[in-house]
């Protein structure tokens, strides 16, 4: 299982990879193979300030439909539009083609409550 030390990991499976005050966001490679196919990624939320926990979006499989979580608060300032034609990146590359929202961090202290690699990577064993 691929789980990068430059990303910080919720509980929830979904990752965030912090510039400045920037961030990306996507789920993880544990939580898009727990899904399957992923075929529609729907983020109606852009423009919208969350808090952490909220849900920013949803992600459709063959079989399920799942929420995703924002892991930080801030404003939604993005989808990545390229989902949009093929959703099946997040199945192939879901830290880097297949990220699913830009936002603005409101208190980037929250970040030091979310998971660091080696510790995401025993909570999924």
């Amino acid at each position: 299982m691929n789980i990068p030390s430059n990303l910080k990991y919720s509980k929830d499976h979904e990752w965030i990879r912090p510039e400045g005050e920037i961030a990306y966001v996507g789920i993880t490679d544990f939580a898009q193979s727990q899904l399957g196919d992923i075929v529609f990624v729907d983020v109606p939320t852009v423009g919208e300030t969350l808090s952490a926990g909220d849900v920013f979006g949803t992600i459709e499989a063959v079989k399920t439909v799942s929420d995703a979580f924002i892991p930080v608060g801030g404003e939604v300032l993005e989808f990545n539009e390229a989902l949009n034609d093929d959703p099946a990146s997040v199945n192939k590359d879901p830290y880097g083609a297949g990220w699913m929202i830009k936002i603005r961090m409101e208190n980037p202290a929250e970040l030091d409550a979310l998971m660091e690699s080696a510790d995401y990577g025993k909570i999924i064993g």
